[in-house]
Formats: C-alpha cells, structure tokens, sequence
C-alpha cells in the first residue's frame, strides 16, 4: 500500500489572511499542490480553483443543489482531496477550505470514514487570522451573515463564535499583519496549548510536512466535556474563569441569568446539566455576546457536571468578572433544594424546550 500523500488545510473568515497564508506555503512546498474552494450561497455555485507552481490546473465551477458547506463538502472538497493526493503528481496537497468553513468537518469525516479519501493524511490545520482585526473577530457581535459569510441560507453563526472555533481547532494559528500583545495573549489562550503562532513567512512547513496534527488530541481539546485541568494563562491583558460544579443548574434560575453567563466580550464553552434533563450532556458554545446552547450525546457512564471556561480581556472590570462567578454560584441548586427534591427532578417541561426539545419521557 502507497503511502498517503501529506494535505494542509488552510481555515478562515479573511479573504486576505488565508491567501497570503495560502501563498506562503505554495512558496515553501513548490513541489505541492493547492486547491482553493470558493462557495457562493447566492448563487449557490462551488467555485474550484486548482494551481502549482507551474500555473492554473483546474479552474471549474460546480453548481449545487443546496449551497452550504456540507454540500461542497460531500460533493467537491473530499472527493477532490482524495483525487489530487492519489494522482501521485504532487508530494503533498494544500486545501485553502471555503471561508468560514470549519476543519473539522473535513477532519471527522475522514476519521470516521477512511475510505472516504484512503490516499488523503491530515497533516496539519491552519488557522489564519487578520492580525488588526483579533480582537474585534474574537470578541465582537457581528453576525457572518452581516458580513456575507454565511455559508448556507440557515447559518446563523456569529463571527467571534467561528473565529474562536477555527483557532481551538487548529495546529498552527498564523496572524497576518500587526498583531498586538492582547491579540497574541487571546489567540494562545484560546489555542490548543503547545500550538504555534507565527506568521506567514515564518510557518515551519518542514514540521507542517512531517504532522502536527493529532485528531484525538485536537477532538480532546475542542469537547464539549473537557477533560484535566484548564492550562493556567499568565498576561496581563488576558484573563480566564472556570465555572465549574457537580451540581446541576437550576432551570429558572439559569433562564433568568442566562445573559450575564453568556453575555460580554468573552469567549465561553463547555458542558452543563439540569436535574430536569439527568441524563443529557448540556451544551454550551458563547462568543462576542451571543450563545447558543443544545443538546448533546448522553452522559453514559460518565458522572454529570457543569464546566463552563470562560475567556476575558482585562478591558472588562472586575466587577463584572465578580458578577459572573457570583451568578453561577446562583444558579446551581441550593443545599435546600438538594435536600428537598435531589438532583434528578420528574417534570413535563422546565422552560428550556424551546432550545434543549422535549424532555425525554415526558408524556
């Protein structure tokens, strides 16, 4: 069996800072091909842009039955991964995905389905990022949809919630342009630890072809259920909180406080339970203000907890720092409470249906 052929993907928001991300590597790898995806969700068209370093190879347009990432996914980019890296023209191939498009659904996608792309070897994700705009990408309120781009007519993703995904998946984030020691100090705080921050001429591609990336430890990272300790964070512009209980939250409580959890220029995600809903991993993803919370795949045999991490600037007072340590004490169930009704509660509905469903076994 032939060795697999090494594939770097190239993650983003930012036209600019993915292309000279993208050029860098072409100009470190001449002996590498790239393969640069464009979705337009108006037109609903997958714009396929093939080059090496002898020029243009491909130059195709795909129109789509439904444009979203996933379409392009199933229809386009895997299959053309698999098609380039098995051509045995190319000693390794840089895939520049659609903007805001996440890596991991490439990377799950082979993890669970090898044969999907057999001759395919996810050897690194980059993340690449306007260095200018860190701050604001990371923190701010603004829609993908504002900005145009939303990768499918129902994508509702804010952008702070996108950016701040594609870093804490990537193996190499890569700031393009000025970036300040704030910027720097979020970006590592956010990151997997040990990962590198670098810019475009400075990405270690030798590294980049030997791997760097590890699935199980990238997939650890990201989980809604985080395992071991939160890595400490020494800056003087950065600052991190782990809320954290083995007691569930209590549903009104949460439903009445639930801005302050997850308002603010902060970054927060992880896990949480209710006693009304025992058995199902609470999910909790916020940025730049906004939060979305669902449901995820069962405890099992793991015990329940609530583990929420959330990331700051030191922009934000301490006050309002205080303020969210002291409303999550609130919202766990009292000692009294415990005592009364325990922590696993029979109820039709608890106010949540309308983001969490139905209760399950609820009549």
């Amino acid at each position: 069996m032939s060795a697999r052929t090494p594939v770097v993907l190239v993650t983003g928001i930012d036209s600019g800072a993915m292309a000279a991300t993208t050029v860098g590597l072409q100009w470190d790898l001449p002996q590498a091909v790239v393969v640069e995806h464009r979705l337009d969700v108006a037109e609903q068209r997958l714009t396929r842009l093939v080059s090496d370093a002898s020029g243009v190879v491909e130059h195709v347009y795909h129109d789509l039955e439904h444009a979203c990432v996933s379409c392009a996914l199933r229809e386009d980019v895997v299959p053309t991964l698999e098609r380039l890296a098995s051509s045995g023209r190319w000693r390794a191939v840089v895939a520049h995905l659609p903007l805001a498009a996440e890596a991991f659904q490439v990377c799950r996608v082979l993890a669970h389905d090898p044969q999907a792309a057999p001759s395919v070897a996810i050897h690194a994700v980059l993340a690449a990022v306007p260095g200018p705009q860190v701050l604001e990408d990371l923190l701010g309120d603004d829609l993908l949809e504002e900005r145009g781009l939303h990768t499918g007519l129902g994508d509702r993703r804010g952008v702070a919630e996108t950016v701040s995904s594609l870093v804490e998946y990537a193996d190499v984030v890569v700031a393009v342009d000025d970036l300040d020691d704030p910027g720097a100090d979020l970006l590592a705080a956010l990151a997997r630890p040990g990962i590198a921050l670098t810019d475009p001429t400075q990405v270690d591609t030798s590294a980049v072809l030997r791997g760097v990336h590890d699935h199980g430890r990238t997939e650890a990272w990201v989980d809604v259920v985080r395992e071991g300790p939160i890595p400490a964070v020494h800056s003087d512009h950065v600052w991190v909180a782990e809320l954290r209980s083995e007691r569930p939250l209590h549903p009104e409580r949460l439903l009445d406080h639930i801005e302050v959890l997850g308002g603010g220029p902060r970054r927060s995600r992880g896990c949480f339970w209710l006693p009304t809903r025992p058995a199902d991993v609470g999910v909790w993803e916020g940025a730049g203000g906004q939060l979305s919370v669902g449901s995820g795949v069962p405890w099992g045999t793991r015990s329940p907890l609530t583990r929420i991490v959330v990331t700051g600037v030191e922009s934000e007072s301490r006050r309002r720092r205080r303020q969210l340590a002291d409303t999550f004490e609130r919202c766990l169930l009292t000692d009294s409470e415990v005592a009364r009704r325990g922590m696993f509660w029979e109820t039709d509905e608890d106010g949540l249906e309308p983001w969490l469903g139905a209760i399950r076994g609820a009549a």
